[in-house]
């Protein structure tokens, strides 16, 4: 028998923790539930979805018996999330039925045996360790994820390219039409060692970017030839890699740019917020004509309504008229927090090159569009 006893908020975090990947519905029912590990005082919380595994343990979890089972990750937190905050929740193992208590509230769950539950072990062979804070490589992830394809042909673009090149770690997404680039110093990188580089799947960077904090608490990388672990704080996660080449971003980042106009990051998106509002609803094209001393953001829809926006900018290059999509330039201007960005061209045909001035850790290559 397994009872396990310990405070509700206590419970529910790490199981909010790993419960991010479990599948709402799958094709193996075992998927579907949470393995609660008990040894002593510590209860060890795993799930899964086959590609990637979370782990994580929690203190305090007193009671009789040590053991382990699974049951149905999200009726077990949506059950517990629903009880007061200071709730004394008591778990109960008996006939393969899982009794949780809490004051009054009684609830029974099925279960499904912990030797059932499919654990990934990272593979064997030669491993590659690097070590960050978590704030930095969430600021990485948060600067180019938003670029990831979702559901590409190309299967390796529904991911993002992670690169260890000496003592700088660079993450690349794409998904054709634009491009996000972004690098961060490796502390004991050596610059002589060989270039590494991995694809993580969507789904891994979608949930690191929830978990991982913005603090300068340690995160430590485990790398394989098909798998990567991340460690931080209580949370362990280990996720297969994409096998696929990603393309040569280098060869999409504009060497040469014309016509540079400096802007304010905030004046800039509540531009753009306000134009888009008027665009079609399928194309979502904007068209940017940029002259002496201004910038003119407009927009038109199939019902004629038109919208302009005009922002008086430091500029004296070329004439330029040129239709991007709009959603992929909001993206970018809410997932930097600058004062100012730098918006460089060459003309209506060629991909334009957003960065920050005075940084060259980041940049932003959008396709132009026909409007």
């Amino acid at each position: 028998m397994l009872f396990i006893k310990t405070q509700r908020d206590a419970l529910l975090t790490p199981l909010q923790s790993v419960s991010g990947i479990v599948e709402k519905r799958h094709t193996l029912p075992i998927l579907s539930n949470v393995l609660l590990e008990k040894k002593a005082d510590i209860l060890t919380l795993v799930a899964t979805d086959i590609e990637i595994q979370i782990t994580t343990s929690t203190g305090g979890a007193v009671g009789d018996g040590d053991g382990a089972v699974t049951v149905g990750a999200r009726k077990l937190q949506d059950i517990l999330r629903s009880l007061p905050d200071s709730s004394e929740v008591s778990l109960n193992l008996e006939d393969k039925r899982l009794q949780v208590r809490a004051g009054k509230s009684r609830f029974v769950l099925q279960t499904l045996p912990a030797d059932d539950f499919p654990r990934m072990a990272l593979s064997d062979g030669e491993q590659k360790k690097i070590s960050t804070t978590q704030k930095q490589f969430r600021q990485l992830l948060g600067q180019t994820q938003f670029s990831m394809a979702s559901q590409d042909v190309r299967y390796y673009l529904n991911g993002l390219l992670l690169l260890v090149d000496g003592s700088e770690l660079r993450a690349v997404a794409t998904d054709g039409h634009r491009l996000a680039y972004a690098s961060i110093p490796l502390e004991g990188g050596e610059p002589t060692s060989p270039r590494l580089e991995l694809i993580l799947p969507r789904k891994t960077v979608l949930e690191l970017n929830r978990l991982l904090a913005d603090n300068d608490d340690p995160l430590l990388i485990e790398i394989t030839a098909n798998q990567v672990r991340f460690q931080f704080g209580q949370v362990n996660l280990v996720s297969k890699l994409i096998d696929g080449k990603f393309p040569d971003y280098e060869r999409v980042i504009p060497a040469t740019l014309k016509n540079v106009v400096v802007l304010n990051r905030a004046a800039l998106l509540q531009s753009m917020v306000r134009a888009a509002i008027l665009t079609n609803e399928k194309f979502r094209g904007v068209r940017l004509v940029l002259t002496a001393g201004s910038m003119k953001i407009m927009a038109a829809n199939a019902e004629q309504e038109e919208a302009q926006e005009e922002i008086e900018v430091d500029y004296n290059g070329d004439s330029i008229d040129v239709g991007f999509n709009v959603g992929y330039l909001l993206d970018v201007l809410n997932n930097t927090s600058v004062e100012t960005v730098e918006w460089g061209f060459n003309d209506a045909n060629s991909s334009a090159l957003l960065t920050i001035p005075g940084n060259d850790r980041f940049k932003y290559v959008v396709m132009p569009m026909r409007i």
